[in-house]
Parts: structure tokens; sequence; C-alpha cells
């Protein structure tokens, strides 16, 4: 979760000229001399401030650099903002050393005291409701590091006990200019929060954006696209001294449908585009024609799921999340067992993903080293509908003579399934779903909303009954998803506790296996030996196997697109297209 979640990416070649009131196509004509990227997003970016942010739609990866990068290939973490870093022999001490002379956007030098900022004074803050508090405690207290600052080049961070994935979080995690936001840090507005919990919000200019990242923002228009300009004081070169990144500008074109995503591709306005499976067959007879080729990085990153509200607390108002009837339905074994064993993922695979996917059946992803496979014993639901019926009649459920399926008291079975609007694969696998359940007498409708809605509904208003999702992180180093997993996680939207800055809310419950989940996300972080850890996760697995708190569906190929004039490209599932951004570059002729 800290590297750059999937942004659905494109790659053209233009220019350097204001967009404001030009079209797609009069922007390659005007801007045909200097060297620019046109990358695809499908939803407005939620937020200019990183650890505000709660959509993975962002700005980030752009304008944010941490202390170290990871290769997007084999996941092996290199020097970045900082040239080196040693680690103790009681493994509880990180040593950073800065790069000399490095600068954010703004020519203003960055520091060890821009690091002790970023962690103590925001990270860690707890007047600050970001999720990566959460990643950064430490054992079963909760602990978090300390740092000390050693000179103007050298951080200390310092860990209570050992911690498997400290280097990789401490390291990935974007470094925040001292200089532009601790005024914000320090004051408060009138309702006695701080001003740092308004500032850069996406209605701030975004030339006030201060970055340390290969590029800065220079323009950003709603729903229709956000421009950037490389950063002239980005410290990276070549070996020949050439100043990275190559390419002088990037546009992120906002385009929520996939039609049209697909459209604007073929059209040539766009050069690369994730490919998505239903489109595989047409792209692939165009891909000589188009001058692109369409790179396969094997089974995507993370999974994609359907889960229930599990949650039986009231909001501050009294009022249940989730109603009461509806409640004891899902939070029943029986039942979310029968959904498990009526959806056909065979039939979702071959119709949905072209038959270019995997059945996932565990939280972790199948190229994981960490993944616990069915053949070890990993408990599965291969497609039984009269299984599933068995389970719900031995549950007290009934049928009627329509062959509807009522509870013990009479209510109808009949609930709403939660999709986000910007995915076509993600909304047919909801339909599949509710026509599925539907042949086991289970009722549902759609609600199709926009990603940024949804996320308000999972993790603010809790007001949902059924979601079909996806969560990433956990291929490289599992306890990544610590956040979805954790009880207490900011993002444990199918049973979402009180966090803070929230109104409170009542009667929130925690069930005994959730607490052994985080026991075991525990143990797990603090084991070092890699053959146990395997070992803490594989158990981790085989519980929500048992508990379904969601379930798993399939697996996509990672495929994406690309003009054959985009050069340096070295696509991975892991790091996407975009991991060696300061390596690319156009070949204009």
């Amino acid at each position: 979760m800290f590297r750059p979640l999937s942004l659905l990416v494109t790659l053209v070649l233009s220019c350097l000229l204001a967009f404001t009131g030009c079209s797609p196509s009069q922007l390659k004509t005007q801007t045909a001399q200097v060297s620019q990227l046109v990358l695809l997003i499908p939803s407005n970016p939620n937020s200019f401030n990183y650890p505000l942010n709660q959509s993975p739609y962002s700005v980030f990866p752009f304008i944010y650099e941490g202390l170290l990068q990871e290769n997007g290939i084999t996941a092996e973490l290199k020097p970045a903002l900082a040239e080196s870093w040693e680690i103790s022999e009681d493994k509880r001490r990180i040593t950073f050393t800065l790069r000399d002379n490095l600068k954010w956007s703004d020519g203003q030098p960055l520091t060890a005291d821009d690091v002790i900022f970023t962690f103590q004074e925001v990270y860690l803050n707890q007047k600050i409701p970001t999720p990566i508090r959460d990643f950064l405690r430490i054992g079963t207290k909760g602990t978090f590091p300390s740092l000390k600052k050693l000179d103007a080049l050298r951080v200390e961070f310092t860990v209570p006990e050992p911690f498997a994935p400290f280097l990789r979080y401490t390291g990935i995690l974007p470094i925040l200019p001292a200089h532009a936001l601790r005024e914000s840090v320090e004051t408060t507005d009138a309702k006695d929060n701080l001003k740092f919990l308004s500032i850069w919000g996406t209605d701030t200019n975004p030339t006030e954006i201060i970055g340390n990242g290969p590029y800065r923002m220079i323009d950003y228009i709603p729903s229709q696209r956000v421009v950037f300009r490389r950063n002239p004081y980005y410290w990276r070169q070549d070996n020949q001294g050439n100043p990275q990144p190559y390419i002088e500008r990037i546009v992120l074109q906002i385009i929520e449908s996939d039609d049209n995503q697909l459209l604007r591709f073929r059209s040539g306005e766009i050069d690369s585009i994730q490919v998505k499976n239903d489109a595989f067959a047409l792209l692939k007879r165009e891909e000589k024609r188009g001058q692109y080729t369409i790179y396969n990085g094997g089974p995507r990153n993370g999974v994609q799921f359907v889960g229930f509200n599990l949650n039986q607390a009231r909001n501050s108002q009294g009022k249940p999340f989730v109603e009461p009837i509806k409640s004891r339905w899902f939070n029943s074994l029986a039942f979310r067992q029968a959904v498990a064993y009526a959806i056909d993922r065979e039939r979702m695979n071959t119709n949905i993903y072209q038959g270019l996917g995997k059945l996932q059946h565990s939280p972790i992803g199948m190229q994981s080293p960490y993944y616990f496979s069915p053949e070890e014993g990993l408990k599965v639901y291969n497609y039984n509908p009269q299984k599933a019926k068995q389970l719900l009649l031995e549950a007290g459920f009934q049928y009627n003579s329509q062959g509807q399926l009522l509870d013990g008291d009479g209510n109808l079975v009949k609930f709403t399934i939660l999709v986000k609007s910007e995915e076509k694969s993600r909304i047919d696998t909801a339909v599949q779903i509710k026509e599925d359940l539907s042949k086991i007498g289970m009722q549902a409708d759609l609600q199709v909303l926009s990603f940024n809605v949804v996320i308000k509904k999972l993790l603010f208003s809790r007001d949902w009954d059924c979601y079909v999702g996806a969560f990433e992180g956990g291929e490289v180093e599992p306890h990544l998803l610590f956040l979805f997993w954790y009880s207490g996680g900011s993002f444990h939207q199918f049973n979402q506790g009180p966090q803070p800055k929230q109104a409170p809310i009542k009667g929130w419950k925690v069930s005994s296996w959730e607490r052994e989940i985080d026991r075991l996300f525990e143990a797990g972080a603090k084991e070092l030996d890699v053959n146990k850890r395997k070992e803490i996760y594989a158990q981790f697995q085989q519980i929500v196997a048992e508990q379904l708190p969601v379930f798993f569906l399939v697996n996509p190929l990672s495929l994406q697109a690309v003009r054959n004039r985009v050069e340096n490209v070295k696509f991975s599932a892991l790091g996407g297209s975009l991991w060696n951004l300061y390596e690319l570059k156009v070949n204009q002729n």
C-alpha cells in the first residue's frame, strides 16, 4: 500500500503547452515538439495531502519520493532520497544517510529535519487521522518507533523490538516538506482542529503543492486532467550525467468509463491502457496495426472479493449501521458459506475474464511466497448450489412456494450489493453474483456508485450490505494487509470500528477469530525467520477461509498495452508500467 496503487495508465507523445479549453487532438497537434506522457485514471484525486488521502487514484507517485525505492521487478529495496542505510546487529535501529544537496521542488534544501518532521509531527501525530500510523505500530502494545537526528544528513530510527516490515515501511513512505507544512501542524482553526487537516485539498492551486519527486503539478481541472512538469530540482541523473526523468510533461486524463478509455486508446489519443479481459481479443488483433505491445505481467497484484457488512454497532444517533434482520443473516457463518458455494467462479472467469484469470482462494496473492494453497490444506468452496441450499435449511432458513429464501421469522432475504462504477468487469462480477444468488432464492439489488462515494460508505457512514471490491498488497510483505485485517485498522471495512476524528459509535463487537487474526499479524511482524513467518500467515489464511468475512473471486492477468515508441518499459504486475518512470523515453520519430 505504500507503493503506488494501481493507476490505469496511458502513455502518449506530446508537448509543452497549456491545456485549458483544448481537446486531446488539439493538444497533440499543438504540442508536437516536447516529450509528454498522457496517463489515465478513472476518478478524480480526492486530496493533494498525502497522509489524508483515501483513494488509490492519486498524484503522489509523481510528486513524492521516500528514502528508498522498490524495484518493480524484484521488489528489492534500492536507494532513493537516502544514499545508504545501516541496520544494527540487534535489528532495532536503522540509520539512513541522505544524499547531499537534495532539494524540494521549490528549490529549498531537503535535510534530516524533513525526515524527523514527516514521521514525528505528521505520520505519528495522534491529532492527524492517517492510516499510516497503523502500519508503524509495533508489537502487542502498539508502540511507535522513535527518531533521532544524528546530523544534517543522518537519521536514526529505533524500534522497541524487531519488526520485520520496518525497513520497507520507513523507506518507502514519502518524505514531506517541513518548511511548507510545519505551521499547519502547529496551529489550529476556530474549531481547535489542526490546520493541516484542511490544507492542500484538491481546491488548492496545484503549483502550491511542494514535493520531492520527479515531477511537480502545474494544473488540475476536475473530471478532466491533472498536468505535471518535470521537477528541475529532482536529484536523479543517468550514468552520463543527464538529468532524469527524460520526459518533460505528464498528463493524467480522468476518464471514468471503460468504453471511453478503450475508444480513446484505439483512436490514437491515448498511447497506453490497462487491457481489460473483455477487450483483450480486440486489442490483440490490432496490436501490429496500432503499433503497440501488450505486456503480460502474470496474475494481477491483490485480490477481488465479495463480502458482507458484519458491523453490529450503531452510529452516534443510535441507528444501527446494518438493519438488525440483515445483520443476523450476515453474521451467520452458514449464510456466508452458502453464498460462497453459490458463486460460480469458473463461469465468472470464462464469461467476464475470457478465461484470462485464476480462481483466488486466499487473501494473499497466489504469486506470493507466503501464499497458502489448497494443495497445502487451505479450505476452498467450489461451486455447489445444492450444498448452499442445504446449509441454509440447516441454519433455519426456509423456501416459500415461489422458491424465495426466507429466514426463520419469515423475512424475505433481500439485500443490496455495492460496487464501484469505474470498472466494468467489477460491475459485471456483481451482476453475476446477483444471478448466482437468485438460484438459491436470495434477492439482491445493485448499487453502482463512484469509488470516492463507495469509500465514504465503507469507512465512514458504514451503511452498506454487501460489497464487491478488491485490495492490494501482501505479495512481497504480508503485513501490508494489516490495515484491512487488523480489527482496529482504518480499512477494516467488513467490521469498521471507531476511528479518530469520526463521530463515536456504540456497541461495536469484535469476534474471537478477528482477535486471533490480530495476534497472528503481531506475531508475523515480530518474526524475522521467513519460514516461521510463512507458517504464521498460513494460519491467518486458513482462518479467513473458514470464517469467510470475505469470499475471494477471480484474479485476472495483469495486462498493459503500450505504444512501441515508448522506450525502456519494464512492465510487471508488481510495479506496473511506471515504477521506472525516470527511465522512460519517447521516440518522437
